[in-house]
């Protein structure tokens, strides 16, 4: 959030060409799927499913915007993703000023930011002068991100996502959470500010229960990890998906190759991978069964599908 904050107070004092934007034409309580659009070229895709806008916000500037756009989706009674867009083009703004100011948001936050932190699974950074291309990948204590953050600051900034929370209050919020941070700037490709914040159940990825939930004790922290291996499995699963994730943010930001992270090594074989385009695995065994109660398949291969979904 700092991030947004730190934005506007760029907004407000500079001045800038205006921009075409489509992100800014959603309003809160949309229900939205496939795509979000942030201009008439550009959108960003969404997983499967219906998503909820549950706060979208644009600042002005002189002709300036920079929207935000936060996203919900409940599946099978329960918080199953939330996914934050944020879109600004710079191209043109006073390069002295707006510059040190974009590297003081994105390197030097002393809470989150792109660079190495004892709680970040993953780090992959290119930066050279203004260009940064920044991929983070993490887990996420969900009761000291809402109710005790870090960064005091950020509180009240937590209210969109708590009211959405009341505003559910019959479904089940995970108590740890994965999540994968994107970062693109670079005037040479245009100028644009693309942020991307994605969180996922780790049970939309089949993943293992858990028995520690703080940010430190979580089977999913990496100093942690290798005692856990089926959350290892879930984790590797997870930096698999956002990798794919930063790959399609590089292409919708016209990256030049080289300031392509090398992200393919992260990336598993297909069937390695649980494919977040299915609505989630319930729906799969029922659609097994269904086919087994049909007829369709023998109690052989019925039982063998069943354990290629569970596994």
């Amino acid at each position: 959030m700092r991030y947004l904050i730190l934005l506007h107070i760029i907004l407000f004092c500079f001045l800038v060409s205006p921009v075409d934007a489509k992100i800014d034409k959603y309003k809160k309580g949309d229900l939205i799927s496939g795509e979000v659009k942030l201009n008439k070229k550009r959108s960003v895709s969404l997983t499967e499913g219906e998503w909820e806008v549950y706060y979208r916000s644009t600042f002005y500037a002189a002709g300036m915007k920079f929207s935000v756009i936060d996203l919900g989706k409940i599946e099978d009674n329960q918080i199953s993703e939330f996914f934050s867009i944020g879109y600004a083009n710079m191209a043109g703004m006073h390069i002295m000023y707006v510059d040190p100011i974009l590297n003081e948001v994105v390197f030097k936050d002393p809470y989150d930011g792109c660079y190495e932190r004892p709680e970040y699974f993953l780090l992959e950074l290119y930066r050279k002068g203004s260009t940064h291309n920044c991929f983070r990948v993490g887990h996420v204590d969900v009761n000291k991100e809402l109710y005790n953050p870090d960064d005091k600051f950020n509180r009240g900034y937590l209210a969109p996502i708590k009211r959405y929370l009341r505003e559910n209050s019959e479904v089940e919020i995970p108590k740890v959470m994965l999540g994968s941070f994107h970062s693109y700037f670079s005037r040479p490709t245009g100028g644009d500010w693309i942020l991307l914040s994605r969180v996922i159940n780790p049970k939309k990825l089949n993943g293992p229960e858990s028995k520690y939930f703080t940010e430190d004790t979580s089977e999913y922290h990496k100093y942690n990890i290798k005692n856990y291996p089926k959350h290892e499995k879930t984790m590797r699963n997870w930096v698999s998906i956002a990798s794919l994730q930063h790959q399609e943010l590089e292409k919708l930001a016209n990256s030049k190759s080289f300031y392509k992270l090398e992200l393919d090594k992260y990336i598993l074989n297909e069937g390695e991978t649980y494919n977040l385009t299915n609505k989630n695995i319930s729906d799969d065994l029922k659609n097994l069964t269904d086919l087994f109660k049909s007829g369709a398949l023998t109690k052989d291969e019925f039982e063998k599908a069943k354990k290629k979904i569970l596994n």
